[in-house]
């Protein structure tokens, strides 16, 4: 029998049935209409931002990552909760601004920008974290014809990575960023070119749980965007330092001390070089302000034992939680932390896996796991869906579509 994941806290049963925002699943099931359906906790997003506010220095600034969760109900709250956004597309663009987020609020990285991508950042007044000289010079260019100024900061590709992250966005040859010892010269041109001069964006790497290594990470980057400073002679407006910290997934994961994350940070900020006395900071979060608030509700549709072994198979699968099902970066599949909602908090009675509805064997949310006996109409949950879940998986495949998405 296979461990599943930790579930996150904050979550109950009522009657024997998970709760979210207080109230059973199956009441949200049957105001949703069918499954699948994701649940975002508002309450929850709210109290994981007022944590990580008490934890971290007060001058720090806490950016959302849209990519995480680009819902609009979501991105609505994340307004009034956080200083920033950080976006990622055209796209991601026309999401924040159909939300009523102020383009002042929001930074754009991403390599391969397209022309009318940066365009419209340019003419929103969007930071534009540039991923190439090319880039630079291809929206100096844009910014020209339209008439406009625009803001332009250097994404750094810097020679550390996050130590322990799930995906490394540093440190060698990366198609994120301008390796460090070009970013001087480039933003000496940038300057005299007369764009508005936004500063650095250093993301070292994402989804980690070592405390100790995202404050190490933080140092390093500090210390870089002070000699780049230096380098460059130019000052630094604003930097920001990415996010890297990550949730509990799988069994034996436990949380990041964000208690010790902020006073290693807190120490940096008193010890600040001249160069960057009067910079801004950020950090910049998705996955860890969003994703342990949502649940993947699933209904079971049959039942069955093959060679002696239990599937319950469900309406729901891998074209909604790619990454519950292992198939999103992981190399070794493991658990996510899943349980039988209308049966909230039961014993183990037997060995079970839990499938999804499509034609591949790769469609699977439980490996043989222990939970108690379940049967058809009963309702599966996949916790810590709240992030790269409904938006990084491909809800097109096989005809299958989107699930329905809830803040509640």
């Amino acid at each position: 029998m296979k461990a599943l994941g930790p579930i996150p806290a904050g979550y109950e049963a009522i009657d024997g049935v998970l709760a979210v925002a207080g109230r059973p699943v199956t009441e949200w099931v049957e105001e949703a209409g069918e499954t699948p359906l994701f649940l975002y906790s508002a309450d929850l997003i709210r109290a994981r931002v007022a944590q990580l506010r008490a934890a971290m220095p007060e001058q720090l600034a806490l950016h959302y990552a849209v990519k995480a969760n680009p819902f609009g109900p979501v991105l609505e709250l994340f307004s009034g909760l956080v200083d920033g956004f950080d976006i990622a597309s055209g796209g991601e663009l026309a999401l924040v601004q159909a939300a009523g987020i102020a383009s002042a609020r929001v930074s754009f990285a991403g390599p391969g920008k397209r022309d009318r991508e940066l365009e419209a950042a340019i003419a929103a007044g969007v930071t534009l974290n540039l991923e190439s000289e090319a880039e630079a010079w291809r929206a100096i260019a844009i910014a020209e014809t339209l008439g406009m100024t625009p803001r332009l900061a250097i994404r750094v590709n810097p020679s550390f990575d996050l130590k322990g992250s799930g995906m490394k966005m540093g440190g060698g040859a990366k198609q994120f960023g301008i390796d460090a010892e070009r970013v001087p010269a480039l933003a000496r041109e940038i300057v005299a070119a007369g764009a508005e001069w936004r500063g650095f964006h250093i993301f070292a790497g994402s989804q980690a749980l070592d405390a100790s290594a995202i404050a190490d990470t933080q140092a390093q980057a500090i210390a870089l965007a002070a000699q780049l400073a230096q380098e460059s002679g130019i000052a630094v407006p604003h930097c920001n330092l990415g996010g890297g910290m990550g949730i509990p997934y799988f069994p034996g994961d436990m949380p990041v001390d964000v208690t010790l994350v902020g006073e290693r940070l807190a120490e940096q900020f008193a010890a600040l070089p001249d160069e960057l006395r009067e910079t801004e900071f950020c950090m910049e979060l998705g996955r860890y302000l969003v994703g342990e608030a949502g649940v993947y509700v699933t209904r079971i549709v049959d039942r069955k034992v093959s060679h002696g072994e239990v599937f319950l198979v469900t309406d729901g699968g891998l074209h909604h939680q790619l990454a519950a099902s292992g198939n999103f970066g992981t190399v070794v599949r493991r658990n996510y932390p899943v349980a039988i909602a209308t049966r909230y908090g039961a014993e183990v009675e037997e060995e079970a896996s839990v499938v999804g509805c499509l034609c591949t064997p790769l469609d699977r949310l439980a490996d043989k796991a222990g939970f108690p006996q379940a049967d058809v109409g009963d309702l599966v949950a996949v916790f810590c869906a709240g992030a790269y879940g409904a938006s990084a998986s491909p809800s097109a495949f096989l005809g299958q579509g989107a699930a329905v998405e809830l803040l509640v």
